[in-house]
């Protein structure tokens, strides 16, 4: 398998195709996008943001990192692996977005998971994420990816022309998915279950309220199909206070949470958690054609 560079970029202000020389990317309207040295590109226009600096910040990148490369979550990552090898098909060409790669945990581990391994001679990597201290991070994990900084809400792609896109943990755009994805191409999202890091739930709250089940049938896409559902169930013990904060500075529980509770979590030398995911891997109906139809 060959890792190709990404031909699919869309001009974020136009949609029109865009092509790279040496140090930028330009569409044929004349808006030209620079490569920063740390090789990612820079696709979020000043009226596509919501904010001056969207996104993870600085601070919850750096814990991110920190806790993810300590190998907890490797299952997680193994897991994806293996059912994006068994959503692919036999096409030449692949192209696959992480889309909300955050600073490129899991993209890094799909992409050296398969390199030996997938049927795809040629497949093209993306990571898109709208904070650009996170793909700043990612460029540091794998030069073979085209790392983007953009939104799920617009993302600047060009229409029908990813095969599988990722949404993990993250922010899932119904419409911006649609619109990039193939017909017949398939989203992969990885959500928590109704125990996950409940341990860590339980100190930061002041009264837990109890969890449904996950469903297969609660996130329903129009034109879609549910084609594969997974759990993946573990327990791990973080015998280091570091580790601790670097978990709760990651997730949205650190600005839910009471004062009171952050200052016992932050404190604590060792923590048992349940991590608790369900993956569910969703197909857009493929274009009939005239005879089938």
């Amino acid at each position: 398998m060959n890792i190709i560079n990404a031909r699919n970029l869309a001009c974020p202000i136009d949609g029109k195709p865009l092509q790279q020389d040496a140090k930028q990317w330009f569409c044929e309207a004349g808006h030209s996008f620079d490569i920063a040295r740390q090789g990612y590109i820079n696709l979020l226009p000043v009226q596509h943001k919501r904010s001056r600096q969207p996104g993870d910040s600085k601070a919850m990148v750096i814990a991110r990192t920190g806790f993810l490369d300590s190998g907890i979550y490797q299952p997680i990552a193994n897991t994806l692996s293996g059912i994006v090898l068994e959503q692919m098909d036999d096409m030449t060409e692949h192209c696959l977005l992480d889309a909300g790669c955050g600073e490129g945990y899991y993209l890094d581990t799909v992409v050296n998971a398969l390199c030996h391994q997938q049927r795809a001679d040629k497949v093209a990597y993306i990571g898109l994420d709208i904070s650009k201290d996170a793909i700043i991070q990612a460029t540091k994990r794998n030069k073979q990816v085209c790392w983007i900084v953009g939104t799920n809400r617009q993302p600047p792609l060009l229409e029908n022309s990813v095969d599988i896109i990722l949404c993990l943990f993250g922010f899932l755009s119904v419409q911006g998915f649609n619109q990039v994805l193939k017909p017949g191409g398939k989203i992969i999202l990885l959500d928590p279950g109704a125990d996950h890091l409940k341990e860590l739930r339980e100190i930061i709250y002041p009264q837990l309220k109890a969890s449904r089940p996950a469903d297969i049938t609660e996130t329903k896409i129009p034109d879609y199909s549910v084609v594969a559902t997974e759990t993946l169930r573990f327990n791990s013990r973080i015998n280091d206070n570091e580790q601790i904060n670097h978990l709760l500075l990651m997730t949205p529980h650190f600005y839910r949470a009471s004062k009171q509770g952050r200052d016992i979590a932050c404190h604590l030398q060792t923590l048992e958690i349940t991590v608790d995911v369900v993956f569910r891997v969703y197909q857009k109906k493929p274009v009939l054609s005239v005879e089938s139809a």
